[in-house]
C-alpha cells in the first residue's frame, strides 16, 4: 500500500488530499477559523435543562446552543465539576492530581436535571462539530490525543489499541504506561505506539500533561464562554493520526508550512523528514496528482465506475440512499455472476465515497438483485473488508431480502460537500447566449493584444481540457499557427478545475495576466 499525502494552500485555505496508490480516498479543507473543531475544549454554561431528553443545552459561543446528553457526562463528572470550580475560584492551585480527593463515580441511569442546574458552569469537550441546524454535539469527559496514547484524567484505567494483536507486547505497554503515569490519569494506548521506544511514549504523555496544564491555567478565573484549548490544526492531526511506515511522500505547494510540518514530523517522528518534498511546478498540484480531476468524478451525484457500472447517490433529510446500476458493464456472462461482479466492484467503490465525502448517518445501498444467498453472503464479507480502513465508527447490517445493505456511519464533521455541476459561463444558466462561437477568435484577439500590443514574453495559455485539445488537434494545429505567425510557442494547458469557457493567461511564474 502506498499513501500519499497532497496539501495544496491557498489564498481560501488549505486543502489536504490523501491517496492510497494513487486513488483520493480522503479530502479535508482547513480554514483559517477553526473554533469548535473536534476535540476543542471550552469552559461553557447551561443554558437550560430538558428533562423529556435527558440533556441539557449549553452556550459555548457558538450561534446555536452546544447538545450535552447524559450519558456524555462521563463517570468521573463529579471529579471533573469539583476540579473546574475550584480551579475557577483559585482554591485547585495545581494541575496535578495527586492529592486531588475523588468523588464517587456517576450512576449510569441517573438523571440531568438532578446533576446539573441552569447557570452552572461546566468544562466541556466539542465531539461533533455544528453540522446544519444543528450546534455543536458535547462531551464532559475530556480526554486529550496525542501521538500515542490518550490522556484520559480522572481515571486510572490503562487501556491498550484492540489493533495490537501481540500479547508480549501489550503487557509490555500495560506495564511501562502503569509505571509513567501520573495518578489519578488514565491512558488508551494507540495502534502506532506499537514496539515504539520508552522514551517516545514518555515524551508523549509529557506533552498531554502540558496540555492538561494549560487547562488548568486557563481555568483560572474564566468566566464562559470561554475556548480553554484549541485542538491541532487538520493538517498537524491528520500526521498525527495516520503518519505511519505506509507513508511514502507529502507534497506541499507552500514553503512555510512545510517547513511547520518538517518541525512536526522531526518532533514526533524522527528520520521520516525525507518524505516531505516541495512542490514548485507550473500546473497547480492538484492538477498533478488528478485529483481535481477525481473531485470531479467522485462527488457527483453520479459516480462512474471503470468497468461502466455507475452509483447514483441521493441524500434526503433523514439519510442517504445509493443505488447501484450496470449500465454498459460486460464482464462475467451469466446474470447473476455479473450482478455479483458489478456488486463486488461497487462496494468497494462504495466504501470509498463514504469515506471520501465523510458521509454520516444512515446509508441505504440498493445492489443489484442476487437470487443466490451465498453470493449476498461473500458480498456483505467484502463490503465489511473495503470498510475495515475506515476510521470512522460504522455498523452494517447484512442484505435484506430485497437486496439492500443498511450502514450506520458516525458523522462528527459537516459533509464534504463540492458541487461538481456547472453553470454556463456563456449565458449564466439562462439558456441564451451570444456569439460564443467567437470565443476562440476572442482567446486569439486577446493572445495577439498581449504579444504584439504589449510585448509580453513566456506566455501560458490556460483552458478546460477539451479546448486544449481543440488548440493543439493537427499537424498544423492553431497552436502552430500562433507560432509561425508570432515567432514564439505558446504553450496550452489543460486545466480541469477551470469550465469549458473558460481561460486565462499567465506568465512564467504562473502569475495571472489581466488582459
Amino acid at each position: 500500500m502506498n499513501l500519499e499525502l497532497v496539501v495544496d494552500a491557498r489564498n481560501t485555505g488549505i486543502w489536504l488530499a490523501l491517496l492510497r496508490d494513487g486513488k483520493l480516498i480522503e479530502l479535508h479543507e482547513e480554514r483559517g477559523n477553526t473554533d469548535f473543531a473536534v476535540g476543542d475544549v471550552y469552559l461553557g454554561r447551561i443554558r437550560r435543562v430538558v428533562p423529556s431528553l435527558n440533556a441539557a443545552f449549553v452556550d459555548v459561543g457558538h450561534e446555536k446552543d452546544a447538545f450535552l446528553h447524559y450519558l456524555d457526562l462521563g463517570l468521573q463528572y463529579n471529579s471533573f465539576a469539583k476540579f473546574v470550580k475550584d480551579s475557577i475560584h483559585g482554591k485547585q492551585n495545581v494541575p496535578d492530581l495527586m492529592y486531588f480527593k475523588m468523588d464517587k463515580d456517576l450512576q449510569k441511569d441517573g438523571k440531568m436535571t438532578e446533576t446539573v442546574s441552569s447557570s452552572q458552569q461546566v468544562l466541556v469537550q466539542v465531539a461533533k462539530e455544528p453540522i446544519s441546524t444543528k450546534g455543536p454535539r458535547l462531551s464532559a469527559e475530556v480526554t486529550l490525543a496525542g501521538r500515542y496514547i490518550v490522556l484520559v484524567p480522572f481515571s486510572e484505567k490503562i487501556s491498550v489499541s484492540q489493533k495490537i494483536k501481540d500479547n508480549a507486547e501489550r503487557a509490555r505497554l500495560k506495564e511501562l504506561m502503569d509505571r509513567i503515569k501520573p495518578k489519578n490519569f488514565g491512558v488508551i494506548i494507540r495502534t502506532v505506539a506499537e514496539h515504539k521506544a520508552t522514551i517516545d511514549l514518555e515524551n508523549d504523555l509529557q506533552n498531554l500533561l502540558d496540555k492538561w496544564k494549560t487547562i488548568h491555567e486557563n481555568l483560572k478565573g474564566g468566566n464562559s464562554p470561554k475556548r480553554i484549548l484549541g485542538e491541532l490544526n487538520t493538517t498537524t492531526s491528520i500526521l498525527r493520526d495516520l503518519l505511519n511506515a505506509d507513508f511514502t511522500n507529502i507534497h506541499v505547494n507552500d514553503e512555510k508550512l512545510l517547513a511547520e510540518m518538517k518541525e512536526y514530523i522531526s518532533a514526533n517522528v524522527p528520520g521520516k523528514e525525507k518524505i516531505l518534498k516541495h512542490y514548485d511546478g507550473k500546473l497547480a498540484i492538484f492538477e498533478k496528482f488528478e485529483i481535481s480531476k477525481q473531485i470531479k468524478t467522485l462527488f457527483g451525484k453520479k459516480v462512474q465506475m471503470p468497468s461502466g457500472a455507475y452509483l447514483i447517490i441521493e441524500h434526503t433529510e433523514a439519510m442517504h440512499v445509493i443505488d447501484v446500476n450496470s449500465g454498459n458493464r460486460k464482464g462475467a456472462t451469466g446474470q447473476e455472476a455479473n450482478a455479483l461482479a458489478t456488486n463486488l466492484e461497487a462496494a468497494e467503490e462504495i466504501a470509498r465515497v463514504l469515506q471520501l465525502r465523510d458521509m454520516g448517518g444512515i446509508i441505504c445501498v440498493d445492489f443489484i438483485d442476487m437470487h443466490d444467498k451465498e453470493n449476498n453472503k461473500i458480498l456483505f464479507e467484502k463490503m465489511k473488508s473495503f470498510m475495515k480502513s475506515d476510521r470512522a465508527k460504522h455498523n452494517l447490517i447484512p442484505p435484506s431480502k430485497f437486496g439492500v445493505i443498511e450502514i450506520t456511519r458516525q458523522r462528527v464533521r459537516p459533509e464534504t460537500e463540492i458541487k461538481t455541476a456547472e453553470v454556463c459561463p456563456t449565458c449564466s444558466g439562462s439558456g441564451e447566449i451570444t456569439a460564443s462561437i467567437l470565443f476562440a477568435e476572442e482567446i486569439e484577439n486577446n493572445l495577439n493584444y498581449l504579444l504584439a500590443d504589449r510585448g509580453l514574453k513566456d506566455i501560458s495559455l490556460l483552458v478546460h481540457p477539451y479546448l486544449a485539445a481543440f488548440f493543439k488537434k493537427g499537424l498544423v494545429s492553431k497552436q502552430m499557427k500562433w507560432f509561425l505567425k508570432h515567432k514564439k510557442w505558446i504553450p496550452v494547458r489543460g486545466i480541469t478545475e477551470l469550465n469549458l469557457l473558460e481561460y486565462s493567461f499567465v506568465d512564467k511564474h504562473n502569475e495571472e495576466i489581466i488582459v
